[in-house]
């Protein structure tokens, strides 16, 4: 059954020390989609404004993308601005314009209450436990959130927190949410919270999952090259959830995979602007990143560990 993603689908503009782009599409369902439905199926609800050129979003229709919750309203689109410092570790967020998004409201199709895997991209909390209260009884709940609504609203993240399986957050959110420097410890913290699980994400020094009794560390997958960072995050969710949807498992051995595509896919996102590098990819492009992966994680002087 296709994953349930609920985000931003935006326009963004984005200047990096490769080049600068204006205009291209952008946002958290865009990104997690573009590399989820390389390996499963993505059902997509999001608002855009009239402004939106819906013709870029073909290639993901054409791979099994179903944006009938997508809905169009009068108004503009989410508007993104960024520019990122010259090593790429900094961003300045040089613009913002809701439009309609200001006024999204996501409202599940009838028949997606049912979707077994569902996606809550980075959202507001309030938005986030308004789709939970529409669908009815999924497998797997999995959501990201940022330092805005750590800060902001702690009192409805930490109720989104409470019914979750899995949290993605990147390492300097982690830390936050939990008030713990050391991230095992902030990760058993976040688990005391509700999720039964905490993917945290490193960037160039790789991804940790942590569970009840084990955790396991994945290497980083080097991109071919550096272009632009956006959105890296929400394509390693979609590999991370697009994996577990397609396999159906939540094993150990599975999960441990699943962060090795997630890795995948958002090495890949990095290495051109907006979502066009998975224009061209393929699911044995991915393979060939995770069999990197495996070859890397069996040179490291300490092996991943286990259940137990």
């Amino acid at each position: 059954m296709p994953i349930l993603s609920v985000g931003s689908v935006a326009l963004d503009a984005v200047e990096t020390p490769a080049g600068r782009v204006d205009g291209v599409i952008g946002g958290s369902a865009v990104f997690f989609s573009a590399a989820a439905s390389l390996l499963t199926g993505v059902r997509v609800v999001g608002v855009v404004g009239e402004d939106y050129p819906l013709a870029r979003l073909r290639f993901l229709r054409e791979r099994g993308v179903d944006f009938t919750g997508l809905v169009r309203r009068p108004g503009e689109s989410f508007f993104w601005g960024g520019r990122y410092s010259a090593d790429f570790r900094a961003r300045e967020t040089t613009e913002t314009r809701l439009g309609v998004f200001a006024d999204f409201d996501p409202v599940i199709p009838a028949a997606w209450r049912d979707s077994g895997v569902v996606f809550l991209g980075n959202i507001d909390p309030d938005l986030q436990l308004g789709v939970l209260d529409q669908v009815r009884a999924p497998d797997l709940v999995a959501a990201d959130t940022m330092n805005y609504w750590i800060e902001r609203t702690p009192e409805a993240l930490q109720r989104v927190l409470s019914r979750l399986d899995v949290l993605l957050v990147n390492d300097e959110e982690a830390r936050q949410l939990a008030g713990e420097a050391d991230l095992a410890r902030a990760a058993r913290r976040i688990r005391e919270r509700g999720p039964a699980m905490v993917v945290v994400k490193r960037g160039e020094e790789g991804a940790d999952l942590f569970a009840a009794d084990w955790s396991f560390t994945c290497p980083a997958c080097p991109p071919a090259r550096m272009t632009d960072p956006t959105g890296a995050g929400d394509a390693f969710a979609g590999g991370f959830l697009g994996y577990l949807d397609r396999t159906g498992s939540l094993d150990a051995a599975a999960l441990r995979r699943a962060v090795a595509f997630g890795a995948a896919t958002g090495s890949c996102a990095v290495e051109d602007f907006s979502v066009d590098r998975f224009r061209g990819l393929s699911p044995s492009d991915l393979e060939d990143r995770v069999a990197y992966l495996d070859g890397a994680a069996a040179r490291r002087p300490e092996p991943a560990r286990g259940p137990g």
